[in-house]
């Protein structure tokens, strides 16, 4: 089936999940909010039905799908305005690198745990000095005897208090040529030596964010995730998916945004009719709901390149699939706040806290001028200035 029509199973899919993202919805999300909560009902009933772990092995309890699958499920949520932002790291990095990575007892111990929400997994790449350039990451791994080593520091990690483990991004030495390679560590959260911080964020959310501290953590020989030497490939196994569901996340908010918007619009009479029924009202909202169909559009194809095991046109569109979710996530949300004017700034309809949410989409995990970078040097052949 091509990406660009759905099939009947996607769209059932959709449906379903659709139907459970409305039966919590925003206010769900706002009394979250209001109580410092976890999302552990919506993540739970999630779980319990399958959605989580659509994309992992059946032999491990997961629905046998793919990433396409798994980015349907957070759109939705989203759509309906309660998305589960650890389904972008706990199935879809953690669960997508051990799947294809892991040693047959690594799968048996988290796979179905992650499926059916059980457990959930973080995953540790960003760090205070390295930002975008992952190869300055300074989080080391090193060998003694039976065991791996790690030290160095972790930031903006989400959801670490929740999680059992973090899947972390260190550097082992290599032996033949002395230069550090980047491997996958499983860190469980009660590991000695293994410290957070909770930052203090102006985003509101439930999912928190965290600076980790690793000070001499001793993790046996079966902590690292696949082989040695392959850790940039595994690495990007677990990234590329990462930046189909941070698109999956956008189009999903700017979804909700505009329905919000749009519903607005219709109801609100001001002179004689109601004010979606002026162009300088309409039009920018056709505008925002035809750049989240494009976005999806590209969401649709990465996810596809990807299940269909082409890691290189995958990364390509899985950059461009964020980088055009994130434009087009803003825009809806700026343009949702301003079609209800002073409404749109008020805690009843809930939309002015999407601004900064927005933004995430953005920023994260990688930020819109590494994408036009990557665009710029992979796709054109440009030379690179750094």
């Amino acid at each position: 089936m091509s990406p660009v029509i759905e099939s009947d199973e996607h769209k059932d899919l959709r449906a379903a999940v659709a139907a459970l993202g409305k039966r919590y919805g925003r206010e769900y999300v706002t009394t979250l909010l209001k109580e410092g909560r976890h999302p552990t009902e919506l993540w739970a009933e999630a779980g319990k039905l399958g959605y989580l772990g659509v994309n992992l092995p059946e032999e491990y309890g997961g629905g046998g799908g793919g990433i396409a699958e798994l980015s349907i499920v957070l759109e939705e949520l989203g759509a309906a305005g309660c998305p589960l932002l650890m389904l972008v790291v706990s199935p879809a990095i953690c669960g997508t690198v051990i799947a294809r990575f892991g040693t047959t007892a690594q799968k048996e111990r988290w796979l179905p745990g992650l499926a059916d929400g059980t457990r959930t997994m973080a995953f540790g790449i960003t760090e205070p000095d390295a930002g975008s350039n992952s190869h300055r990451i300074t989080t080391t791994a090193r060998r003694e005897g039976d065991e791996w080593v790690l030290t160095g520091r972790k930031v903006f990690i989400s959801g670490v208090d929740i999680a059992d483990a973090t899947l972390i991004v260190g550097r082992t030495e290599d032996a033949r040529t002395g230069r550090l390679k980047p491997c996958l560590f499983i860190v469980p959260r009660d590991t000695p030596g293994f410290g957070r911080r909770q930052l203090d964020m102006e985003l509101s959310s439930a999912e928190k964010q965290f600076e980790l501290t690793l000070d001499d953590v001793r993790l046996p020989a079966d902590a690292l995730v696949g082989d040695e030497d392959a850790g940039l490939l595994q690495l990007f196994a677990g990234l590329n998916p990462e930046r189909v569901m941070t698109a999956a996340f956008g189009v999903g908010m700017g979804r909700y945004a505009l329905s919000r918007a749009v519903e607005y619009a219709r109801e609100r009479s001001v002179w004689k009719q109601p004010i979606g029924a002026h162009q300088a009202i309409a039009h920018p909202l056709a505008q925002a709901h035809i750049e989240l169909e494009l976005a999806r559009l590209m969401m649709q194809k990465a996810a596809h390149l990807y299940d269909a095991g082409d890691d290189i046109a995958a990364g390509e569109a899985a950059n461009m699939a964020k980088y055009a979710a994130g434009e087009a996530c803003v825009k809806a949300v700026d343009q949702a706040v301003h079609t209800l004017g002073g409404n749109g700034l008020t805690r009843e309809f809930g939309l002015a806290s999407l601004i900064t949410a927005a933004r995430v989409s953005r920023i994260a995990p990688v930020s819109r001028e590494m994408i036009l970078n990557y665009v710029s040097h992979q796709t054109l052949g440009l030379p690179k200035s750094y």
